[in-house]
């Protein structure tokens, strides 16, 4: 038995996470319900696998932590793992990610959620309980802006999820604990780097949620997650995380940043054999904005029943969308990831460095690289990129985070 063959059969079932805890048989959850089968499984075993997918120096954070997060692709499945330290043994919590590139059409969102990504800077949060959707429905934002605009794309992430592949958009993700210490440091960091778009993978602590509502505010389109159970929740989360004396003044920059708030929450349709999510929105206008400054959040809800013309949804509006809809996008009707997004990266040697290159006339592009990719000639704001996910020279840190 190996962690890779644990985790084909989850897929097989239509698992959406895989959970492993020694003397325990492993547990799938399928449909939003757990189902147990097999063997318990021995604690040794499961100690081997969670040195083997940390590595050397996952392991020794693990030691420390005892918890380690990571994404790794294991029998061609991406998976997100966390490896946890409980009274039995060392256990797995494994998600399995879709094995498609997240859009809305393909995660049966409507579609007015394609213009989340068309403004050119504020707040977009989406938000909902754990297992909802969230990541999916923020990567499938990305995707849109990644295939319809050239844009400057920056997502710190805890761990990576979805591995996006760049087309007109310029896209970099960030890990943190491996490609940056905190979310803090990297969304201090990107003030520097020109983002267009920035991602942040969750808001959990005021630090970071301030930082947040300072990049929105400096002319960049933010996207972020939460854990909330509807809209008004999540931004009386927000304001209410920090001290009571400038709770006003957080309230005023929420207000004055937000685009929209998507609430998520998922649920299983047995004519269909899919988990359809379901929505509310609330978008930034007037009303809304003014009921946010003077932190009046119950109200919130009258006016996403009233503002349809904005761009409002309820859960009960989007329910009524959902039982008239007629055409549904499935998991087994979409084509495999393109199977270069697997592979290692390869780049051409680096030239020597005393070599000077040849003088060009001006207009005439350089020669191509040999191995590499010719760009599509669509125009010189196209960047057409195929790029692929491999192991790359990090710096570490001499000891554990």
């Amino acid at each position: 038995m190996t962690l890779e063959t644990l985790i084909n059969a989850a897929r097989e079932i239509g698992a959406s996470d895989l959970h492993l805890e020694p003397g325990l048989p492993a547990a799938g959850r399928v449909r939003g319900d757990l189902r147990v089968s097999g063997e318990p499984l021995p604690g040794r075993l499961l100690m081997q696998f969670a040195r083997e997918v940390a590595g050397e120096e996952g392991w020794q954070q693990f030691l420390v932590r005892r918890s380690h997060d990571l994404s790794k692709v294991i029998g061609g499945v991406r998976c997100r793992i966390n490896i946890l330290q409980t009274g039995r043994g060392v256990g797995f919590a494994i998600r399995l990610l879709a094995g498609f590139q997240a859009t809305i059409e393909s995660l049966n969102l409507h579609p007015d959620l394609k213009n989340l990504g068309s403004h050119s800077h504020g707040l977009v949060i989406v938000t909902g309980a754990t297992g909802s959707g969230k990541s999916s429905t923020l990567a499938a934002v990305i995707q849109e802006i990644n295939l319809g605009a050239a844009r400057h794309i920056l997502t710190i992430e805890s761990p990576i999820e979805y591995v996006f592949t760049p087309r007109r958009s310029f896209i970099r993700q960030r890990e943190v604990g491996r490609d940056t210490p905190s979310f803090e440091q990297a969304l201090l960091d990107a003030l520097r780097e020109d983002p267009d778009v920035l991602m942040v993978g969750e808001m959990r602590d005021p630090e970071t949620m301030r930082l947040t509502l300072n990049a929105a505010e400096t002319g960049h389109l933010v996207l972020v997650t939460m854990h909330s159970g509807n809209a008004a929740e999540a931004l009386a989360r927000i304001v209410g995380a920090f001290p009571s004396e400038i709770q006003g003044a957080v309230a005023g920059q929420l207000a004055d940043s937000l685009v929209a708030v998507v609430a998520q929450r998922l649920k299983f349709r047995p004519d269909l054999g899919l988990r359809v999510p379901e929505c509310e929105v609330l978008t930034a206008t007037v009303a809304s904005r003014a009921m946010i400054r003077n932190r009046d959040f119950f109200k919130l809800v009258s006016v996403m029943e009233t503002g349809a013309e904005a761009g409002m949804w309820t859960f009960a509006r989007y329910q009524s969308w959902l039982e008239r809809r007629t055409q549904w996008c499935k998991p087994s009707d979409l084509p495999p990831p393109p199977a270069e997004e697997l592979a290692r990266t390869e780049f051409p040697p680096t030239p020597a460095a005393h070599s000077t290159p040849p003088l060009r006339p001006a207009g005439v592009p350089p020669p191509p690289v040999a191995g590499s990719h010719s760009p599509k000639p669509t125009g010189p704001s196209r960047i057409e990129i195929d790029a692929v996910e491999g192991e790359s020279e990090i710096l570490r840190p001499n000891r554990p985070v």
